[in-house]
């Protein structure tokens, strides 16, 4: 199964010095039946790009905690067995757990498929959007439409053996 971990760029440069995503538990976003339902669609290039927005959504949360990282999301797409990304069936009907699955231990980068990250142009839009997230959870009407404008930003692709040249 293909899930997507969110990171920060400091948090792939400990990945990729270590070798592993982790430790576990680690939050991440696939194909999940939940996310199937409310995305209503067979396409699964469309659903695996939901997941990805989902991981992508989920950086954010991770630059607002992080103050000294750079403002650019992270998603670092890996392969797992099915049975090793659980989605807790006590979120399925939360509409922000939408794709949210747990996998209980370390990943080894060797599963890395992809990472993807935003480019140069959309970190005055990430900053603005960390900048407005606790305003946007408390139904900002304004700050949710500049955490929108970071949705605006197609994350780039890029292979795993380019990860020494996004963190270096």
């Amino acid at each position: 199964m293909r899930v997507y971990v969110p990171l920060t760029l400091p948090g792939l440069a400990e990945a990729h010095k270590t070798g592993e995503l982790g430790p576990g538990p680690l939050s991440a976003y696939a194909v999940t039946p939940g996310l199937r339902e409310w995305y209503v669609s067979d396409d699964i290039e469309e659903l695996e790009y939901a997941a990805l927005s989902r991981a992508a959504a989920a950086s954010l949360r991770l630059l607002a905690g992080a103050p000294d990282a750079p403002r650019r999301r992270v998603v670092v797409a890996v392969d797992v067995r099915d049975q090793d990304a659980v989605a807790d069936p006590d979120q399925v009907l939360d509409a922000s757990a939408l794709g949210e699955v747990r996998i209980a231990a370390a990943v080894p980068m060797s599963k890395a498929a992809a990472v993807h990250v935003d480019a140069d142009d959309a970190v005055p839009d990430v900053t603005a959007a960390v900048d407005a997230l606790g305003a946007a959870d408390h139904g900002d009407d304004d700050a949710r439409f500049t955490v929108d404008g970071a949705e605006d930003h197609e994350l780039l692709w890029y292979g795993v053996q380019e990860i020494p040249n996004i963190v270096g």
